[in-house]
């Protein structure tokens, strides 16, 4: 999870993690400003809009189209802390289009263009309204080209959480969740448009670059090397991650079950999973134990959550501190120095719940922070800890004035605390109330159903809310209404 913390994984080591409300940019205004210019002129289209009217994040992402594809050409020099990108996004117009945005902090855009065409652009704060020379009929599939480079941000939150471009002694971690891709690439900024990736990254002869899904090609010529990486299967942007640096990378395959029942393996069907693991030397001998269980935690978590949905995994250790928090960036996790197994574990089970199975806005968090947080429950109970009752009852025995009680798991008051402990721990409890409630069969077929219902797609609360109890058999109100909406302590646990 983004702001998942970096070392510890108990539930009440967690620190909530705020996230800064989007600025209030005057994209809308730009868009305005283009209706205008269009009058009278015989173009039918209109702009797409200048945000989806997240709850939270207003501003992020655009309306007007839907990206399938991204193809991003980056060249970084660390000591000079520049960046130069090329991004190609193809994307299919939702609606007859007379312009649209990309969201890009900061960067200086050189050009843009729409199909073979030069375009008119206007930047204002991290809006980048296009104006294309023709218009985009609605269904039409184009891509646009923009050309940008400078120094790419930090985007620092409330609780001085940092994410976005961040700099390490020898070269970078790109980190995104919720706004931070922006600061390296232009898109649409938002989890509800999940596209695929080519990101190739050129660095200095000696470093590496990682990044998503697979390493595809390596090129050195003149003194630097290019990296080219492929993910073909949706990614939503804030997953989408480049780490920079000395690292040690290795490589390997681990058998993975196209099908797998909670009980037993026989009758699965083995397949190769390729496993990539990139390692700064300095975290190398405090990471060797954790790295080598990860195909263990992988069959694990088949058995609860059901076929793996990516067709590579692995892992990064980056510096320790370069971030304050390990993200469960796709296929490959980020951790900012060495982790624990609980931290694995929660950062794995993140690629079914919320990678592949991704919230349709920021208030949706506890789908991806709650399961990720009982994935850690259920690997204790499994392996000589705690059982996930015990776990429960010692959480349930905080006070009624602890944060956990702060507000309930679906219905975050801000953006400031859509990482807070309520997300984590007490989005767990709702899932445990759930098991309580309906049996273990029901509850473990019932989780490994929604990875594989919504695989790939987005989902939100309503959506789990209802296909569980569909899956039920029963209404369950007495679960939704004092777990996941009730203000306050529920009465009883």
């Amino acid at each position: 999870m983004p702001h998942h913390p970096a070392v510890t994984s108990a539930p009440a080591a967690r620190t909530a993690r705020p996230r800064r409300l989007a600025r209030q940019a005057v994209g809308a205004v730009v868009c305005g400003l283009l209706l205008a210019s269009c009058a009278g002129s015989g173009v039918r289209g209109t702009p797409g809009a200048a945000g989806l009217r997240d709850p939270y994040f207003r501003l992020l992402g655009n309306g007007g189209y839907d990206v399938t594809h991204y193809a991003l050409d980056l060249s970084y020099d660390p000591e000079e802390h520049h960046l130069t990108g090329e991004a190609v996004i193809t994307a299919k117009a939702t609606q007859d289009l007379s312009a649209f945005n990309l969201d890009l902090a900061g960067l200086d855009v050189e050009s843009v263009s729409v199909g073979d065409k030069p375009a008119r652009f206007n930047r204002a704060a991290d809006e980048l309204t296009i104006r294309p020379d023709d218009e985009l009929p609605e269904g039409r599939t184009f891509t646009t080209r923009v050309a940008y480079s400078g120094a790419p941000e930090t985007i620092t939150d409330e609780d001085g959480s940092e994410e976005g471009w961040l700099p390490t002694d020898e070269g970078a971690l790109a980190l995104g969740e919720p706004a931070g891709s922006k600061a390296w690439f232009p898109g649409n900024h938002h989890p509800s448009d999940k596209a695929a990736y080519d990101i190739e990254i050129t660095v200095p002869e000696g470093l590496t670059a990682v990044s998503n899904g697979e390493l595809t090609s390596t090129k050195t010529a003149a003194g630097r090397t290019a990296f080219t990486w492929h993910s073909a299967e949706p990614m939503a942007s804030y997953l989408a991650t480049v780490a920079i640096g000395p690292y040690e990378t290795k490589t390997y395959k681990t058998k993975t079950y196209k099908t797998k029942t909670h009980e037993t393996k026989s009758s699965a069907t083995e397949k190769d999973l390729p496993v990539l693991t990139a390692v700064d030397p300095a975290e190398a001998e405090q990471s060797a134990d954790v790295l080598e269980r990860l195909p263990e935690i992988l069959t694990w978590s088949e058995e609860y959550f059901g076929p793996y949905p990516f067709s590579s995994t692995g892992a990064i250790v980056a510096p320790e501190g370069s971030a304050g928090y390990a993200l469960e960036t796709q296929t490959r996790p980020v951790f900012p120095g060495a982790p624990d197994t609980e931290l694995m574990v929660h950062e794995l089970a993140h690629q079914w719940y919320g990678n592949s199975v991704t919230p349709k806005t920021w208030q949706d968090m506890w789908l991806n922070e709650g399961f990720a947080t009982y994935a850690e429950w259920l690997w204790a109970e499994d392996h000589d800890g705690d059982t996930a009752q015990e776990t429960f009852d010692d959480a349930y025995a905080a006070p009624a004035d602890d944060e956990l009680w702060a507000f309930p798991p679906a219905e975050p008051t801000d953006a400031s605390v859509i990482s807070a402990d309520p997300v984590y721990t007490r989005g767990a409890m709702v899932l445990h109330k759930l098991r309580e409630t309906v049996g273990d069969d029901t509850f473990f077929a019932l989780i490994k159903d929604w990875a594989a219902e919504h695989r790939h797609g987005n989902a939100d609360t309503e959506d789990f809310t209802a296909f569980a109890e569909q899956q039920a058999g029963e209404d369950l109100d007495t679960v939704w209404g004092p777990w996941l909406y009730g203000d306050g302590k529920p009465k009883s646990p």
